[in-house]
């Protein structure tokens, strides 16, 4: 991270350190605003990034018109963001940014697993140790909720398994405690005391407690894969991501009643609107139950 950072203009930079030290912002957060400070610097090619207009914005978006709007829009908003930052601390006093408007992003509704599905997950074969380890993950993942950074971060020191709790560093390192279910439990302890002792590999240590093959770390590329290929496995047929079952857990417990409150404190959502998410895909699953179930609902 360090080196592509150097290769940014001192404005940039100073941002990145604002939002590093003072905004505390997540790793992964980090890097992406990163990424796209070094997108925009490549585009202007020598050009202080002070010293732009509203058109070079607009050509930078243009230049970048075959990625989705979602991708697009994130551009934007960094570099609002950055430039907000030099108004703030007298870096410049204009705001490229500031007159432009981009089309509104239709709400896409999260991707989630049935509660069939997720039982098909849940059954896989267990066969070694890496399977216990996958096993585990995946129980707490859908127990929880929580986000597969805030997974793979895990260390002994994080989980109470005496009263089923974790401690989540979440996003702007804000701690939340979230419980789990007797059946993580269960898998936490068989993998903690049996399965993870034999990942461990001589003169290596680590805190966290999810081990790839090489005894270090588990990474989120890891995850992905072995997710994508336990799927091809056991027959499910969707793109599931770890973020799947996150979204599977709100989605879950909000149709079994649960207060949108709640579900957001468990998933550590600084604002409630970002939960509501989730009732629309409640309502969407409520509507097709009905279609489904209604003597009266399939007649013309």
């Amino acid at each position: 991270m360090e080196n592509k950072e150097n290769m940014l203009p001192e404005s940039m930079q100073k941002y990145l350190n604002y939002l590093r030290y003072e905004r505390k912002l997540s790793r992964n957060t980090l890097t992406s605003y990163e990424d796209n400070l070094c997108l925009f610097t490549k585009f202007l090619k020598g050009k202080n990034p002070l010293q732009v207009e509203k058109e070079d914005i607009l050509n930078f978006l243009k230049e970048e018109n075959q990625k989705e709007s979602s991708t697009k829009a994130h551009y934007f908003t960094v570099l609002q963001n950055f430039y907000l930052f030099c108004i703030d601390t007298g870096l410049t006093t204009t705001n490229p940014c500031e007159t432009i408007h981009l089309p509104k992003i239709p709400q896409k509704l999260p991707n989630y697993l049935t509660y069939e599905e997720v039982e098909k997950l849940l059954d896989m074969p267990l066969r070694t140790d890496y399977d216990y380890r996958t096993k585990a993950m995946l129980e707490v993942l859908y127990a929880t909720g929580i986000r597969v950074s805030e997974l793979l971060s895990l260390r002994f020191t994080n989980v109470d398994l005496q009263n089923n709790l974790i401690r989540v560093e979440g996003k702007g390192s804000k701690e939340r405690i979230v419980p789990f279910n007797e059946t993580s439990k269960k898998y936490l302890e068989l993998y903690i005391n049996e399965y993870r002792p034999k990942l461990i590999k001589p003169g290596k240590y680590f805190e966290e407690l999810f081990l790839n093959n090489r005894g270090t770390p588990l990474t989120r590329q890891g995850m992905f894969k072995l997710l994508k290929n336990l799927c091809h496995q056991v027959g499910i047929e969707k793109n599931v991501s770890p973020h799947v079952l996150r979204h599977s857990f709100a989605t879950h417990l909000l149709n079994n009643g649960a207060d949108l409150r709640v579900i957001q404190e468990f998933l550590g959502h600084s604002n409630i609107s970002t939960t509501q998410i989730y009732t629309h895909v409640s309502n969407e699953h409520l509507k097709a139950e009905y279609i489904e179930s209604h003597p009266r609902s399939k007649k013309e």
